[in-house]
């Protein structure tokens, strides 16, 4: 299992806030951190887990979406920049592509490592909270084609994916309460998270099966309505990540070894066409940049012990997993009915209540699944910790529907 990079690069740990927004105890609108805060928060933590100093840090970027939307506040790799004194002046950006935001910023600090660089500093965030659900909505839905797919509904993204959601179950003849079992997996991994953003939030096979008052289709379109439940989307919420990425010199200089970090074996981006819908009942262009990964590394699917992948929809997890090839088509919402995707299942994915429960600050889901695995495999993962030994891991972050994907494969050292 040798890395597949030209040059060796690795993960030495990080800081993730807590995600929070509506279901949240301490949330209440209008009175909640602003981006400042999280970035801060995220990247203070960051450098005071792993022990390396601001003045080391030769490179940074951050992702995030809609900072100018939601905060009226572009710019951020300034704003990274302002964290500390001792990052003034050293190059420093902000990475955009959707939902797949924080996995770019990734991906652009592997490239760092492969160019010479020896310690690069990836952060994400977002906030959210600050306008109304319907208006955030409409900001969401410029990672669509908004020309053409806007007038679906007001909630445009969850009825992109209800499209998928209709195909898939139609296409499969998949029942209506399947996807609850991933719900309420999700539910039951957020409980033991503190970091959750739904921590508090039970979420019982009853609830999530069927439409309810509690639970209702709240689309607007009449011919996608039936097919999403808000139990089956992932949570608007506030929140920052962020890691340090280092060469194997890198580590040398910080008096750091290979045990105290895990590696990357390969990072994958691949992109799709904005202007074509593609298939509602495959995602392609996830299934290339997995199929990528797994060449290039020699590794297969079988191979793999945890995986954090993009939940966005329920819908998203189940089509998400068979195209990291953990089930055939038409089959991947049997991991989470039959255990296999659980915490002490085959492929335990999503153990800390990925996007559907932990949250989706979208800038910073991308450095959350990463941190999640680099947890994980150092057993720090607490009451969501999985019992057996972690080596190999791979992470999956998506921006649209399916049209910029950022795979990951990491292996830990010991």
């Amino acid at each position: 299992m040798a890395s597949a990079l030209r040059r060796r690069a690795f993960v030495l740990g990080g800081h993730i806030t807590n995600f929070v927004g509506k279901g949240s105890p301490t949330f209440k609108q209008g009175a909640n951190p602003p981006i400042e805060w999280y970035i801060a928060e995220a990247v203070t933590g960051a450098l005071k887990n792993t022990g390396v100093e601001a003045k080391s840090v030769q490179t940074a970027y951050i992702g995030n979406f809609c900072g100018e939307l939601f905060c009226n506040q572009g710019h951020l790799g300034a704003a990274l920049v302002g964290v500390n004194n001792d990052f003034r002046f050293i190059p420093s950006m902000r990475v955009e592509g959707a939902c797949a935001s924080g996995g770019l910023a990734f991906a652009s600090g592997v490239r760092d490592i492969q160019a010479g660089r020896d310690v690069v500093m990836v952060a994400g965030a977002e906030v959210q909270t600050t306008v109304s659900p319907r208006q955030g909505a409409a900001y969401l839905a410029t990672a669509s084609h908004f020309a053409k797919q806007r007038s679906l509904d007001e909630f445009t993204f969850p009825a992109l994916f209800a499209q998928r959601m209709k195909a898939y179950r139609n296409e499969f003849n998949v029942p209506e309460d399947a996807m609850a079992h991933t719900v309420v997996k999700a539910y039951e991994n957020g409980n033991l998270n503190p970091l959750a953003h739904m921590h508090l939030k039970k979420m019982t096979f009853d609830d999530a099966k069927a439409a309810s008052d509690t639970n209702p289709n709240f689309l607007r379109n009449p011919e996608l309505k039936p097919w999403l439940k808000v139990s089956d989307c992932s949570q608007v919420s506030d929140g920052g990540a962020a890691l340090m990425l280092v060469s194997e010199d890198g580590l040398a200089a910080l008096g750091k070894t290979p045990a105290d970090a895990i590696e990357v074996l390969t990072c994958v981006h691949t992109t799709d066409d904005l202007y074509e819908e593609g298939n509602h009942f495959r995602m392609d262009c996830s299934r290339t940049a997995a199929q990528r990964a797994y060449e290039q590394t020699g590794l297969g699917a079988g191979d793999m012990q945890l995986a954090e992948v993009h939940d966005c929809f329920s819908i998203a997890e189940v089509l998400m997993c068979e195209a990291l090839g953990f089930a055939d088509l038409g089959a991947g919402w049997s991991l989470a009915a039959n255990g296999e995707s659980t915490r002490d299942g085959r492929i335990p994915v999503n153990v800390g209540g990925g996007l559907l429960s932990m949250g989706h600050p979208v800038g910073a889901t991308g450095v959350k699944q990463i941190l999640e695995i680099y947890k994980q495999m150092k057993r720090q993962g607490g009451a969501y910790q999985v019992e057996k030994d972690i080596e190999l891991g791979i992470t999956a972050n998506m921006g649209g529907s399916d049209k910029t994907v950022v795979v990951g494969i990491f292996q830990n050292r010991s």
